[in-house]
């Protein structure tokens, strides 16, 4: 597969959830729903479980030696967890969520048209505000595969067909932005791994995989941890890798 296979993969899933919501309606029951993401969670942990095993990889191990690597990783997520609840990162988020789709559908004229804003809104922001959503891209512009994107792909594809019930055709006009932001995020994954070595990118692979054990608990239902408060530690494991390098 190609770098931007994941997010292209997306874009079609969604619209293709969309043309189904428009014409099942409702008729999709909740259970059912809800037997899918499950499934989708269970299947997240199995991934996330792969990319965690990054801890381990010789690059990395080479790079910082063999205990450096696990203390890196809990230095990534703490420090970054820190930050990003100083931050406020989660909240901040779902605050610009509501205050972008309380403006735009404001302005909407007609009950036909703020339906179709509200359902355009409603979508961009559930499908791109998310950990999943960098962890995914990232991944793929790293060439680490589009795995975590497929997962992605499926849930928004479900996800698609029980908004545009409600929404109509106003969902499918998300997957512009979809296309907009995961490309661009796959973009700086692509240029990232042009400079960071292969011990760097193990770190980072390791650490993204634990926040998908995070995201994972969510589908679940199991923990509603505050995923989006921990995205800094993607930044700051291959950081992190460097500095013990340099200082070994």
């Amino acid at each position: 597969m190609f770098r931007g296979f994941g997010t292209l993969l997306n874009v079609a899933t969604i619209l293709v959830g969309t043309g189904l919501g428009v014409l099942l309606g409702h008729r999709l029951p909740g259970r059912t729903r809800d037997v899918v993401t499950d499934a989708i969670g269970l299947v997240t942990l199995l991934i996330a479980a792969f990319a965690a095993y990054a801890v381990r990889d010789p690059a990395l191990v080479g790079l910082v030696g063999p205990n450096a690597p696990m203390l890196i990783v809990l230095a990534s997520l703490v420090a970054g967890g820190v930050i990003g609840s100083l931050l406020r990162l989660e909240l901040r988020l779902e605050g610009l969520g509501h205050r972008l789709q309380s403006r735009l559908a404001g302005r909407a004229a007609s009950p036909e048209r703020r339906r179709f804003v509200e359902g355009f809104v409603a979508a961009s922001l559930l499908f791109c505000v998310g950990p999943l959503t960098v962890l995914g891209s990232i991944s793929d512009g790293l060439g680490r595969g589009s795995e975590q994107l497929a997962l992605k792909a499926t849930l928004d594809g479900i996800t698609s067909v029980a908004f545009a019930a409600s929404f109509g055709w106003g969902v499918a006009a998300a997957a512009l932005t979809v296309l907009v932001v995961q490309g661009g995020l796959t973009v700086v994954g692509a240029l990232a791994g042009t400079f960071l070595s292969a011990g760097q990118v193990s770190a980072l692979t390791a650490t993204g995989g634990l926040l998908l054990v995070g995201v994972a608990l969510r589908l679940l239902r199991i923990k509603q941890l505050p995923v989006g408060d921990l995205l800094p530690a993607l930044v700051l494991a291959p950081l992190f890798t460097a500095l013990v390098s340099a200082w070994g």
